[in-house]
């Protein structure tokens, strides 16, 4: 008796599973089977619209191996990546920015949407996202810019630090830098703007004296990362002329 359906029906059961470690074999299982199961991305097509919202992910995820990625999977995708759970968001960041370097348009335009109506964990992620994918389109450079300015510190955060990586979007982005590092209410944000400055920044004199200024702030973390700024400016060589 041919026990490959039951299987996969067992399989499919268990991405509805609470426990992340048994929904993690199912999603492989599936996948690797996938190649002699011709009809399982129809069946988990027909699943996705009868399960809810909060049960959807594991199987876009699974969809978004097995065959080309639909708006509705990419959209589930992205919004899992306000998943409470870090592992869960990681992995589904990773397979986003897999699926855009296999040249799927449709993942940045998700992502840039996130990011202007995501919740705060949503946009953090998103960032990331379109760090890693580095995408050149106008509006994915866009994105990340706004993101600078985004209410929650978190999110600036991830923007700032973004740029490091970016350093075309960045260097469109030192005069913001420089004032996240003098005015920024959050220290979080500040002590990475610090680093980010110095890492895209000429050694001028308005860059050298926020962080020398900085670096005697009374907040261990800016002070400390306004140091390891200076230091790096330092290895840059002597203040350019403004």
């Amino acid at each position: 008796m041919d026990k490959e359906p039951e299987k996969i029906a067992s399989l499919i059961k268990s991405l509805n599973h609470p426990d992340k470690k048994v929904i993690r074999k199912a999603v492989d299982a599936l996948i690797s089977i996938a190649a002699r199961m011709p009809l399982l991305a129809d069946k988990l097509n027909e699943l996705l619209n009868d399960t809810p919202a909060e049960k959807r992910w594991p199987i876009a995820y699974v969809l978004a191996h097995i065959s080309c990625a639909s708006l509705s999977s990419l959209k589930i995708l992205t919004e899992t990546l306000g998943n409470s759970d870090p592992d869960i968001r990681w992995a589904v960041a990773l397979l986003l920015v897999r699926l855009a370097k296999q040249s799927n348009p449709g993942v940045a335009a998700h992502l840039v949407d996130l990011l202007k109506s995501g919740r705060p964990t949503q946009r953090r992620m998103a960032v990331y996202c379109l760090r890693d994918i580095g995408a050149q389109d106008t509006s994915s450079r866009q994105a990340l810019l706004d993101a600078l300015h985004d209410p929650d510190p978190l999110v600036r955060v991830a923007a700032v630090t973004s740029l490091k990586a970016r350093p075309e979007i960045g260097a469109s982005a030192l005069d913001h830098l420089l004032r996240f590092v003098l005015a920024d209410p959050d220290s979080r944000v500040r002590a990475s703007a610090a680093l980010a400055l110095a890492h895209l920044g000429a050694p001028t004199d308005p860059v050298r004296r926020a962080l020398r200024d900085a670096s005697e702030s009374a907040d261990t973390r800016l002070s400390k990362a306004a140091r390891a700024a200076l230091a790096l400016l330092e290895k840059k060589g002597p203040t350019l002329p403004e």
